[in-house]
């Protein structure tokens, strides 16, 4: 297989886009740990330092997906590189890392959504306990609780 120069050029986008969805949520995250701090400090609870270790978790994890994807979109960089020197075996390592850098990003990506979905669950569940419900279902209770299907009932 012999790589051309657009090859790796197509991590660039992927990247991007990466490092622009785990930005914004770096900031989301930030701001909302800023915010739990200042309540914190009013009102020194153990649900708000639970919070802030959960938060500064996936703060971590942002990073690391961060950093993965910065090293892929080098080592694509040096790839074309490479591939512009005719140095076609050294290319196709570089890429082949690029990718798994890639993908090591996107199962992190996976398992801090996933630590985000359960912060939530545990965030929701004294709504649970107080409607009665077994599981949480946030579109149902948005039905139930006056939503555009609840009009038509």
């Amino acid at each position: 297989m012999e790589l051309t120069i657009s090859t790796p050029a197509l991590l660039f986008s992927t990247v991007s886009l990466l490092m622009i969805a785990f930005t914004n949520r770096f900031l989301a995250i930030s701001s909302l740990i800023r915010d739990l701090h200042d309540k914190f400090r009013t009102n020194p609870e153990d649900v708000y330092v639970n919070q802030i270790k959960n938060l500064h978790q996936r703060l971590r994890l942002i990073r690391n997906i961060q950093v993965l994807a910065v090293l892929s979109l080098l080592l694509s960089a040096i790839c074309m590189f490479a591939i512009f020197q005719n140095n076609q075996l050294i290319a196709r390592y570089l890429f082949g890392f690029a990718l798994l850098l890639q993908i090591a990003a996107l199962l992190i990506s996976v398992w801090e959504i996933s630590i985000s979905i359960n912060a939530l669950r545990i965030e929701l569940s004294d709504m649970e306990k107080e409607l009665g419900h077994r599981r949480f279902d946030l579109f149902a209770l948005r039905s139930r609780l006056g939503g555009p299907e609840a009009e038509q009932d």
